[in-house]
């Protein structure tokens, strides 16, 4: 008979929650800035292409794919005045890096990221939170350089 192997199921922190972008670090939105529903990434498209053969699949693996970072920002917060002043500025970032709720998985970082889309929401003075929207470029299979 099998025992319980006890493994910790790790711990959640959701202030530890962060996008962070170098190049414009007064854009950087911590856990105080957010709303309840912190923040996402969404890894668009295939990590590897597959095209069907005769008798099975060619594998080839993409370099990269596109991902978008889904952020909700209080509009209570002079922050999201700083990031309205950028897109209407550039709304081009560059690198962006997102911290998830915890310490077991790693940072993502994007390149090439830009303001996709902002919403305000209601002003109807119930809901504080703007969502904004970023996009950018997530490199995969990087073992592809190794040009062996």
């Amino acid at each position: 008979m099998a025992t319980n192997p006890l493994v910790s199921q790790g711990t959640l922190n959701r202030i530890r929650c962060s996008i962070l972008v170098p190049n414009f670090t007064s854009l950087n939105i911590t856990a105080p800035y957010m709303g309840k529903s912190f923040a996402r990434i969404a890894l668009e498209g295939d990590f590897t292409d597959q095209t069907g053969t005769a008798t099975g699949l060619v594998n080839s693996p993409a370099p990269y794919v596109p991902a978008t970072i889904t952020v909700g920002i209080l509009r209570t917060q002079a922050l999201s005045s700083a990031w309205r002043a950028q897109w209407e500025s550039n709304s081009v970032l560059g690198q962006v890096k997102i911290n998830s709720d915890s310490v077991a998985l790693d940072a993502f970082t994007l390149y090439d990221t830009a303001i996709r889309h902002f919403d305000p929401n209601a002003f109807d003075g119930m809901d504080p939170v703007c969502m904004l929207v970023l996009r950018g470029t997530y490199y995969i299979n990087n073992d592809l350089w190794n040009l062996a």
